[in-house]
């Protein structure tokens, strides 16, 4: 089981890490069937603890990128499924960090910890783009109308 905050090695490794530029938050959700203290499920947790931390990651400078649903695990322990994926960009590592050290964000974890059973948190930095600038104009009804690739890497519907 994962824990909800990095350890102290973890955070320093982020913090001593090269701040070249945005990075993207890669979070994998899965919640409690019953948020510990609170009222409502983890997911509803989860939310309060979203609408606070999506102000603050705007205030940042960050946005987030998307978020779905984790439908299935294609590869990997089916055991260890997911709820929720969110990719959040922040516009440097200094901004994430300054971010979470706020009281302001300690108080809206508290709804963070209430509602998760497990989580990950990858931080990543982009090697090179797979879509191109046209390529949010490609749509399919089969793809409830969102962009994507084809496993040849191709874009289409």
């Amino acid at each position: 089981m994962s824990a909800i905050r990095p350890n102290k090695e973890q955070f320093v490794e982020l913090a001593s890490s090269p701040d070249e530029g945005p990075v993207v938050m890669l979070n994998l959700l899965k919640f409690k069937a019953r948020a510990a203290g609170e009222e409502g499920s983890g997911a509803d947790a989860y939310k309060r603890y979203g609408a606070a931390a999506v102000k603050m990651v705007e205030e940042q400078g960050g946005r987030v990128l998307w978020q779905g649903r984790a439908d299935q695990i294609l590869i990997g322990d089916p055991e260890e499924s997911w709820d929720s994926v969110v990719l959040v960009e922040y516009p440097s590592r200094k901004a994430f960090i300054d971010m979470v050290t706020t009281p302001k964000y300690e108080a809206a974890h508290e709804h963070r910890e209430a509602g998760l059973e497990r989580t990950v948190l990858v931080a990543m930095t982009e090697q090179y783009r797979v879509l191109g600038a046209g390529a949010a104009n490609v749509t399919s009804a089969a793809h409830n109308g969102e962009p994507h690739a084809h496993a040849t890497g191709e874009i289409g519907n």
